[in-house]
């Protein structure tokens, strides 16, 4: 069994598709997605909804990220409804509304505001890794970290968890595409509503990761030296 994470898709469901289909998620696998589904690309519906039918089967796990954040957010008060349209919502609520007008907050089906609410969750952890969308304090338990970690803080020379885990981000977006590697804490936001940056999935117990760009291109790697930290599981 894989377990598989994703990063930051940010509205690019074709790119997602084509990832999917280059990894070729098998029954047993685990995918983790780790947020950030809406926002700055051109259909943040279809990619919840893809999202959606992966965790639907059982196979995957989906993280909530601070565009989310920002969305559900942005039902309560104009204000920051304003602020959420200018970091990309516009584009969201454009994928839901009809080509003929502006899209509004009552275009989102209950379906996928339910979706991102309450099956989304803040970080998710198995017996060698951590998955959150921004990071982590390092010295508390995941039980007890706020949404300012979770969601918000950028990586800044992270430190290890006290765990001991590993640490998959997204969030801080490398504007290199390619993944950071700090050895305790991988991000793998790679920049995919950008015209240079790619979508990122990892195999975190192989150090495997496959990417694909707007422009059609794919490529696979490795993490190195990433088969060392992981000899001993």
């Amino acid at each position: 069994m894989r377990t598989l994470a994703i990063g930051d898709i940010h509205g690019q469901r074709q790119m997602l598709d084509q990832l999917l289909s280059r990894v070729g998620p098998k029954a047993s696998d685990q995918l983790v997605f780790l947020g950030d589904y809406v926002d700055r690309g051109p259909d943040s519906k279809g990619v919840i909804q893809r999202v959606r039918e992966w965790v639907d089967r059982g196979s995957a796990v989906a993280l909530r990220g601070n565009h989310e954040v920002m969305l559900l957010e942005a039902r309560h008060s104009p204000d920051y409804a304003e602020s959420w349209r200018r970091y990309g919502g516009i584009d969201t609520l454009a994928s839901y509304a009809p080509a003929y007008r502006e899209g509004s907050m009552s275009d989102i089906p209950q379906v996928d505001i339910d979706f991102l609410e309450q099956t989304c969750r803040p970080y998710f952890e198995t017996g060698t890794h951590i998955f959150v969308h921004a990071g982590v304090s390092p010295s508390l338990p995941m039980e007890e970290q706020d949404d300012l970690w979770l969601y918000w803080e950028k990586l800044n020379d992270p430190t290890a968890h006290h765990s001991g885990k590993i640490v998959i981000c997204g969030h801080t977006h490398q504007r290199s595409g390619m993944p950071l590697d700090c050895m305790h804490t991988i991000c793998i936001d790679t920049w995919a509503y950008s015209p240079t940056g790619w979508l990122t999935c990892l195999d975190v117990h192989s150090g495997e990761y496959w990417q694909v760009n707007a422009a059609g291109q794919s490529r696979r790697d490795w993490l190195d030296p990433y088969e060392s930290r992981h000899r001993s599981e």
